[in-house]
């Protein structure tokens, strides 16, 4: 029935005695790429391993209820256990996005609302901050561009892990599917009348790509340096410390100004280049298996939402999965284990469905 656990396990020995050799750790991309493959391939062997064991358990109860009737009543529950096992090990095996180990970055905008969107924005980026801070991993701003009120109408966030998380525990399997439109309802503090308005801002989620990962061609760069503009600091507007880079090939533009110096700036943008080309890439090689990417935000139209945030009702709703909950404010404040389980959950059925179909 699972045939392939065998190679699996195998595959597990292997990496444990590699990783257990001090000269492999001379090179760290070599170490971190065993380090995650042993952390990815531990859950699926202990899985096997459980189902197993309650198949061998299951086995002798049956034949000892031949001769005593309490061990056939044992045979029942056990037949459960394999069952459970069975379930969990088939969700281990599914095909998983190559993309799940890594680290993560995050950039929202604001969209439609003007002013209040802008400051919904600086909402979303404070959750997925706070959100990174509960887990127990690294979030740094890369790049912001602030509102007169103090929101963002453009932000980037790098989201790290600390150490090898386990499987389906990395920044971007977790915040993978936060991309897409997010609808605020709420009374803008810029309302004198008290009246609700609508409004929306986009996250595009894209997993953090490594030099290795990505090669990029210097010439097939264009560098413009420009006057950072926005609110505060004393480099805005005094020296021509922003950057943009335009990949050539693409068409992929890239903007910096978050930092005093050009070169920092140069840095973060090439940081995001190189994951925005490495998510463009993915889609390119894996177009069927890219329904996650394709309902990231296109433009920043409310007719895409993918969640609303209802502050008088403190209610958040995902309209891919029907989740709704009245804890906006508890989410708000990072808690958003249960609205990114839901979604975790819908894609696992969906994939289990599709290959038992």
């Amino acid at each position: 029935m699972f045939e392939s656990c065998v190679e699996l396990v195998e595959e597990y020995s292997q990496v444990e005695v590699q990783l257990s050799d001090p000269a492999v750790h001379s090179d760290q991309a070599v170490a971190r790429r065993l380090g995650r493959r042993f952390a990815a391939l531990g859950p699926i062997v202990a899985a096997y391993r459980e189902w197993l064991a309650a198949n061998d358990d299951l086995a002798a109860a049956r034949e000892l209820g031949e001769d005593d009737a309490s061990f056939a009543d044992e045979a029942v529950a056990l037949e459960d256990r394999v069952e459970a096992a069975a379930e969990r090990l088939r969700t281990l095996l599914l095909p998983r996005d190559p993309m799940d180990d890594k680290d993560v970055i995050l950039e929202v905008k604001a969209g439609e609302g003007g002013e209040e969107s802008a400051l919904f924005a600086g909402d979303l980026a404070r959750m997925y901050i706070r959100f990174a801070e509960r887990h127990g991993w690294i979030a740094e701003v890369i790049d912001a561009v602030e509102s007169d009120l103090g929101g963002y109408k453009d932000i980037s966030i790098a989201v790290k892990a600390k150490g090898v998380p386990e499987p389906g525990q990395a920044p971007f399997a977790r915040l993978k599917f936060e991309g897409g439109v997010h609808r605020v309802q709420r009374v803008p503090v810029t309302e004198s009348q008290g009246r609700i308005h609508t409004s929306a801002a986009g996250v595009l989620v894209m997993p953090e790509a490594e030099e290795v990962d990505v090669v990029i061609d210097p010439n097939d760069l264009r560098i413009d340096v420009y006057r950072s503009s926005g609110p505060g600091g004393q480099s805005v507007n005094t020296t021509d410390s922003a950057v943009r880079i335009t990949h050539l090939p693409t068409g992929v533009v890239v903007s910096c100004q978050n930092e005093k110096s050009q070169l920092q700036n140069k840095e973060s943008a090439l940081r995001i280049l190189r994951s925005r080309l490495l998510a463009v890439a993915e889609e390119q090689a894996a177009k069927e298996a890219s329904d996650a990417r394709r309902s990231q935000v296109r433009t920043v139209d409310r007719s895409e939402r993918i969640r609303t945030y209802n502050f008088a009702e403190n209610r958040i709703s995902d309209h891919r999965v029907g989740f709704k909950a009245y804890n906006l404010d508890q989410v708000l404040d990072g808690d958003l284990d249960a609205v990114i389980e839901a979604c975790v959950t819908a894609d696992q059925d969906s994939r289990l469905t599709e290959v038992a179909g």
